[in-house]
């Protein structure tokens, strides 16, 4: 099925930007963990703070600000508290809930065992289907993407994530959700 925009040509993510406590760690773990080479590093001005970039793959980049004045995070509003299958994942919204990094599908295993290998929790493969419980246990012809969950030293949700198939106009089938749907949880 060919999806084409037809409003405007865009190729892709150009970046998405995330904040950080610690670029020093932030770097180690993008780069020596996960392997995105660091390509562009600016030292924002008047030591407001700095904004590096990582090449994640197929022209697109995963950015970080440091700010010396951020607030710090609040798991559960500005991020999910943990990985799916280890507890809470919800997040506010305009928040960002997780970045998933499509990965070869032959190579999904052993990208798992290498970050746990590295010291990284790791959450279940996941099986994402369109039975009652969106998951399979065991892979089927409906297993649309498999999955599996972690986080960076900030506790950004990250996601390692393989399409298992082709989609089809019978993948598009809901109804979106309005603000009258919208049931805001107050913050405690």
């Amino acid at each position: 099925m060919e999806n084409k925009n037809k409003q405007f040509e865009l190729r892709g993510f150009s970046h998405v930007a995330l904040v950080c406590s610690d670029m020093a760690r932030t770097v180690d773990f993008y780069s020596r963990i996960l392997g995105l080479p660091l390509i562009k590093t600016v030292d924002l001005p008047d030591g407001s703070g700095q904004h590096f970039f990582f090449d994640a793959g197929n022209g697109n980049s995963l950015a970080f600000f440091w700010f010396p004045d951020a607030p710090a995070a609040v798991p559960g509003i500005s991020a999910p508290v943990s990985s799916p299958g280890f507890g809470e994942w919800l997040s506010a919204v305009s928040s960002l809930n997780h970045v998933s990094f499509e990965v070869p599908a032959d190579k999904f295993p052993e990208y798992r065992a290498k970050l746990k290998a590295e010291g990284i929790k790791v959450g279940p493969i996941v099986n994402h289907d369109n039975s009652e419980s969106q998951i399979a246990l065991e892979m089927n012809d409906d297993v649309y993407v498999r999955s599996f969950y972690f986080q960076d030293p900030d506790g950004v949700l990250l996601e390692f994530s393989c399409w298992m198939r082709e989609f089809t106009p019978e993948d598009v089938s809901h109804e979106p959700k309005t603000a009258a749907d919208w049931r805001p949880r107050a913050i405690a």
